[in-house]
């Protein structure tokens, strides 16, 4: 009885998971073609000057200045950059700058994680720390990033850490990992707390230290939490590194390119957009990543004994 019960405990999840390795490539697809299609549908719906009411603009405007078409978007991507012989193409352009912004979102998101899930276990441990802290770090994210990446610029130009010049991209990566700590923190902080406590009882019955408790476990518990925290911290990281680049004026990086192809487009928005649409990929992929780490850690957290949300 017990074999056939544990048998049964792997062949669900795992047929569960195929499942979903298919669903959602399929869904992501869906979601991407609905959008070309709205986008395409308010271009012929809706007036090029937009439709006001009373004077007061409801619908925006789809003129090329400010909607170009999808396939004027993706033409934009083999154009040159600047009207030179042998210039790299504005597709290219995108793909290195991204490359760049890439890695500095990625270190963000590692440092984040980190202090995010030492601040949940800390926080978790010792009541009096979650009482003291938790107002902060949640005033925290009610700071305007556009006005924190000057002042993070600023004080990080003042500082050497063993006589070494603090650099433009890190003031980047530690605005991203601003952003990153915070849904990670809240994630783990509710994923620790996830055993019942008859689970809890039990390893108390075993002896079992703090320690020995959080290993074996609160962690495998608080997967199931963590993997949609880590996602939204992904993402997140992104986002502080384009919006830091593009507030400090830091050049290589995507969002630089922004305000470059902004500044271009008089008549025609299509390398703006093929640089928006080129961070929304960026977001994507760091997103993805995410989902190696939701395997890496399925075997690990299993059926957690004490899982209060068990499906």
């Amino acid at each position: 009885m017990t074999s056939l019960l544990d048998q049964a405990a792997v062949v669900a999840p795992t047929s569960a998971g195929a499942n979903r390795g298919v669903r959602r490539p399929v869904m992501a697809v869906v979601a991407v073609g609905s959008l070309l299609a709205v986008w395409e549908l308010v271009k012929v719906l809706v007036p090029e000057n937009g439709v006001s009411v009373a004077g007061v603009r409801v619908l925006p405007r789809t003129d090329d200045g400010a909607l170009p078409h999808v396939w004027s978007v993706l033409a934009a991507l083999t154009e040159p950059e600047v009207n030179v012989a042998g210039a790299r193409s504005v597709g290219a352009a995108i793909v290195s700058s991204g490359l760049f912004t890439f890695g500095l979102a990625v270190l963000g998101f590692a440092l984040g994680t980190v202090v995010g899930l030492l601040l949940a276990v800390t926080m978790q441990r010792f009541v009096w720390v979650e009482r003291s802290v938790s107002p902060y770090v949640i005033v925290s994210q009610t700071v305007p990033l556009i006005a924190l990446a000057p002042l993070v610029a600023g004080w990080g130009g003042k500082i050497a850490i063993g006589g070494y010049a603090w650099q433009p991209w890190m003031s980047i990566t530690v605005i991203a990992s601003y952003l990153a700590f915070f849904p990670v923190a809240v994630g783990m902080l509710r994923g620790l707390r996830a055993p019942d406590r008859a689970a809890l009882d039990l390893m108390h019955s075993y002896a079992a230290g703090w320690w020995s408790t959080l290993v074996r476990l609160r962690l495998p518990a608080s997967v199931p939490h963590l993997i949609p925290a880590l996602r939204l911290a992904a993402a997140a990281a992104v986002i502080g590194a384009v919006v830091a680049e593009i507030s400090t004026g830091t050049t290589g990086g995507i969002g630089r390119q922004i305000i470059v192809f902004s500044q271009q487009a008089t008549g025609d928005a299509s390398r703006l957009y093929a640089a928006v649409l080129g961070a929304a990929v960026l977001g994507l992929v760091v997103t993805a990543l995410v989902s190696l780490l939701d395997i890496a850690l399925g075997r690990y957290a299993g059926r957690s004994p004490g899982r209060k949300d068990r499906s």
